[in-house]
C-alpha cells in the first residue's frame, strides 16, 4: 500500500499573506487542490493524509469535496516545526497502517508533481529500501569565505538537488524519528526527512525529479505557478 502524506501546516507570514499560502486561490482554486489532486490521479496512491494548520481543516475537507479528491483519507494537526509535524503524521500512520506500507512525503506547495515523478519515487523506494526525488544542479556552487567574498567552489557534477516526493517505509520512518528525537540529531534548522536519514547513517537513493516541481515560497514562485496553469489552460504545452 502506498500513502501520500501531504505537508500543509504553514502560515504564509513569510509571503506576508492574510491566509496559508498553501489556501491561496490560483485560477479559481486553492494551491493545495492542485497539489492534491496529482495524487488523487496517480494509480500507484491509495490513499492521502494531511498534515495541515490548525483552524484550517473543516477548510480542506471542504474544498476536498468540492473538488472531488476522494482518497483523502485524514486531515491531521502539525507542530512547530516541519519535522514535528511529519512525525506527527508518521506516528498518525503507524497506529494504522502496516510498517511496509510505503509513505510518500511532499510539500503542499509544491502543486506541478508529475504523475511520473510519483510513480518513480514509489518504483525506487520498492527497489532500494528509500527514494528521494533529485535533480542535477546546473549551477556554479562556491562556498562563502564570509558575506562578502568567496575563493572555494564545488563541482557541480558532484552534486543533486533534493526535493520532495520523498517515499520510505513507514517501519523506517517510525524507527527514524524515535532515534533523532531521542539522539537530538536532524532535527533543526532546514532539517527534513531526507537530512535526518543521513545524518543517522542512512544512504538514499535517487528518483527521477522535475524542474516544473517548483516550491511555491515567493510571490514570485506564484507568478511563475500561475503563468503555467494559464499555459496549460490554453493548450500551449503538450
Amino acid at each position: 500500500m502506498n500513502i501520500a502524506l501531504i505537508l500543509a501546516g504553514g502560515s504564509g507570514h513569510r509571503m506576508g499573506q492574510d491566509i496559508p499560502k498553501q489556501f491561496l486561490t490560483v485560477m479559481e482554486k486553492p494551491v493545495v487542490i492542485y497539489t492534491l489532486e496529482n495524487f488523487e490521479r496517480c494509480a500507484e496512491i491509495d490513499g492521502i493524509v494531511v498534515v495541515c494548520i490548525d483552524g484550517w481543516h473543516d477548510v480542506l475537507w471542504s474544498f476536498a469535496h468540492q473538488f472531488g479528491v476522494q482518497k483523502l483519507v485524514a486531515v491531521i494537526s502539525g507542530g512547530e516545526t516541519a519535522q514535528d509535524s511529519i512525525r506527527n503524521g508518521v506516528e498518525w500512520l503507524a497506529e494504522r497502517y502496516d510498517g511496509d506500507t510505503t509513505v510518500v512525503i511532499h510539500d503542499g506547495i509544491r502543486p506541478l508533481v508529475d504523475e511520473d515523478v510519483l510513480d518513480d519515487v514509489i518504483r525506487v523506494c520498492r527497489e532500494k529500501g528509500n527514494a528521494v526525488t533529485s535533480m542535477p544542479y546546473n549551477e556554479q556552487i562556491f562556498l562563502k569565505t564570509d558575506d562578502t567574498c568567496t575563493a572555494q567552489y564545488i563541482p557541480r557534477e558532484t552534486v543533486r538537488r533534493v526535493s520532495t516526493p520523498q517515499a520510505y517505509p513507514l517501519s523506517k520512518l517510525q524507527w527514524a524519528y524515535r532515534e533523532a528525537y531521542r539522539r537530538g540529531v536532524g532535527l533543526g534548522g532546514s532539517s527534513y526527512v531526507n537530512t535526518m536519514m543521513c545524518d543517522l547513517g542512512e544512504t538514499l537513493y535517487f528518483a527521477k525529479g522535475s524542474d516544473k516541481n517548483i516550491k511555491l515560497t515567493t510571490k514570485d514562485d506564484f507568478y511563475i505557478f500561475k503563468a503555467y496553469i494559464q499555459a496549460k489552460k490554453d493548450n500551449l504545452l503538450k
